[in-house]
């Protein structure tokens, strides 16, 4: 709607008789006149032939490439007749107005639920609403947090520097399909790229390619130092799987491969993936919509996990050698729409494959006050709705009002 002002005629052509009984043509016009405009869609929560549930901002406009600026939220749910004429229309606001309402929300979405909303104090979490939120999940693409961490440690250390220049290798590249993003798989071998501009590429639009280099710089002990300073099981990502790695056992040849990767020890599998899954090709991979293996083969952590990666990479982003990390996390604030005025800082990270949804986001308000909100959702048995990332979304927005 680029004007929401709309005339009595336009509603009388486009409205059921029987709707416009019970509240005229005029009073609709009026209401719908004290609506900002534009109107633009945010996103579908649900589609049927004859109704349609949608998230929507009025007041302001999204472009692309950048963060859509706070507008009025609402729910606009919406029916049509036989005829194809409106018999039902309810505008409602969108966002949580308590934590039972979350709770309630989160619950609907998937079987497996965590979820964490916590003040940073003195470098450290401090809860004020959870879910289960010691309990590790599947990550999806959130590892990636920790892959920076381990990155961060190797520049403060003096081992890697921002500048050195990495080669995009036929053997590191990952694909984006059937999970994951990315645009360096598309380059060619040989392409030389800034530890930078490689780290900034696996934060803001999660590229897989990018994320293997940096697993491959840095190396397995450092990885599996970094989990052990913030995740509270960090057996669960022993070894620490490549994306290549991770699409390949669960799209190729499954589940045998999987089975047989699951059937060693521990100690075994860094063995098994050099010897037997390295050598895939992608070209071998068969999509699935399906979850497969999400409890067993994945990055695993909780969001008391994710709340601890966030304030370490803020801490560390606070040394001079690091503060790129502060402008890695600047390109993509994850579609939150908080007021800029009000929280000028947004960190994000966020990861789904079939079956996992991650959700991860810091935030400083204007009075320098630091909170965090990690919500994960995982259904080992059945992928989850369509909806379920924008319903997700907005009770993570509900939360950062909750909590200001």
């Amino acid at each position: 709607m680029a004007d929401t002002h709309v005339s009595q005629q336009e509603i009388e052509s486009h409205f059921d008789a029987f709707f416009l009984g019970k509240i005229s043509a005029a009073k609709m016009s009026a209401a719908l006149a004290e609506l900002p405009a534009p109107g633009t869609l945010v996103g579908v929560l649900s589609s049927e032939p004859t109704g349609l549930v949608v998230i929507a901002n009025f007041g302001t406009e999204h472009v692309q490439g950048a963060e859509p600026s706070p507008g009025l939220r609402l729910k606009v749910t919406l029916s049509v007749n036989g005829s194809g004429l409106i018999d039902g229309l309810k505008f409602a606001p969108v966002l949580a107005t308590s934590w039972s309402q979350i709770d309630q929300t989160l619950a609907a979405l998937a079987p497996s639920v965590s979820f964490l909303a916590a003040r940073v104090t003195n470098g450290s979490c401090q809860t004020i609403h959870q879910l289960a939120s010691s309990t590790p999940r599947p990550l999806a693409s959130e590892f990636k947090l920790f892959v920076l961490g381990a990155l961060a440690h190797q520049i403060a250390a003096g081992h890697v520097t921002w500048d050195q220049e990495l080669t995009v290798e036929g053997q590191l590249k990952s694909s984006g399909n059937p999970v994951g993003s990315g645009s360096l798989q598309f380059v060619p071998a040989g392409t030389r790229v800034s530890v930078r501009e490689t780290a900034t590429k696996m934060i803001s639009i999660s590229d897989n390619t990018a994320a293997d280099m940096l697993i491959n710089l840095v190396g397995q002990p450092a990885l599996e130092s970094q989990i052990q300073q913030w995740s509270n099981d960090p057996h669960l990502d022993v070894p620490f799987l490549t994306t290549r790695q991770m699409i390949l056992l669960h799209y190729v040849n499954f589940p045998m491969l999987a089975s047989a990767y699951l059937a060693r020890p521990p100690s075994k599998r860094q063995a098994f993936l050099n010897s037997v899954v390295d050598p895939l090709s992608l070209s071998e991979v068969q999509g699935s919509t399906e979850p497969r293996d999400i409890d067993k083969i994945e990055w695993f952590g909780s969001p008391d996990d994710i709340c601890r990666a966030f304030v370490g990479l803020q801490q560390l982003s606070r040394q001079p050698k690091l503060s790129p990390i502060a402008s890695i996390f600047s390109v993509n604030k994850g579609g939150l729409g908080l007021d800029p005025s009000e929280w000028p800082t947004v960190w994000f990270k966020g990861g789904s494959e079939p079956g996992v949804l991650t959700l991860g986001y810091m935030a400083t308000n204007s009075r320098g006050q630091t909170f965090v909100v990690s919500a994960m959702l995982s259904s080992a048995t059945a992928a989850l709705a369509p909806s379920a990332t924008l319903a997700l979304l907005e009770a993570v927005v509900g939360a950062f009002g909750l909590m200001r």
